[in-house]
């Protein structure tokens, strides 16, 4: 009998595969405000530790970069999957959308929709799924900062930027290596977030905090 080599077929063996080669940790999605620089920090991740593709998904938001955007892309992500990549609807067990607070109209309506997500959206297993806000306040940069320095003071993008390019010289957004050039600093970059997380939270603008250190924290004792 001869083989069907349909489109439909071939995807679905495709899809078959993938699911075969997923580990037995948490299916992750990371949806980010950014196109670059936050995809590409999380897959350097992903591939530092090993962490099965078919595990930790890394997508920049397809609606905008507003905070409300990124959430609401996550949340369609989640619910519809990616044919495309052979990704099945509701194929997570934990979501994270990442934003910054900058100056965006819409920071306190995504902290908002995120949490009332969490628990709240079941998965292709019909599990309530981790649905949480990765907030940065001022912006992602503050948590590459706090690689080098302990900043416990308001602090705005510009001055971030500024004084991150003392310490990685030539940083722009969305240049490669990031994690490769701060991760031997991430003893210190995690307890200085923590200590801000202690004393601030999302919701304390314009004190400085960062919850990426949670998500590395929980990617990087992940393994295969």
């Amino acid at each position: 009998m001869a083989r069907d080599n349909s489109p439909k077929v071939r995807q679905r063996n495709q899809l078959a595969r993938k699911q075969r080669k997923r580990a037995s940790y948490d299916r992750i999605l990371i949806v980010s405000e950014g196109s670059k620089t936050e995809p590409n920090y999380f897959r350097e991740i992903r591939a530092a530790y090993r962490l099965h593709t078919a595990n930790v998904e890394v997508q920049p938001s397809g609606f905008g970069t507003a905070p409300i955007q990124v959430v609401r892309y996550a949340k369609e992500f989640f619910e519809g999957g990616d044919s495309q990549k052979y990704i099945q609807p509701r194929a997570f067990e934990r979501v994270y959308a990442l934003f910054d607070r900058d100056n965006h109209d819409s920071y306190d309506d995504a902290l908002a929709l995120a949490k009332s997500l969490d628990g709240k959206l079941n998965n292709d297993a019909r599990q309530p799924i981790t649905f949480r806000a990765i907030a940065s306040v001022p912006c992602f940069e503050l948590w590459l900062l706090l690689h080098y320095e302990d900043i416990q003071a308001p602090i705005n993008r510009d001055d971030v930027m500024r004084r991150l390019v003392q310490h990685i010289t030539n940083y722009e957004k969305g240049m490669d290596s990031v994690f490769a050039i701060t991760g031997m600093r991430l003893t210190d970059a995690t307890r200085r977030a923590e200590h801000l997380a202690a004393h601030f939270s999302a919701y304390t603008d314009p004190e400085p905090f960062t919850a990426v250190s949670e998500l590395v924290k929980f990617l990087t004792t992940l393994r295969n």
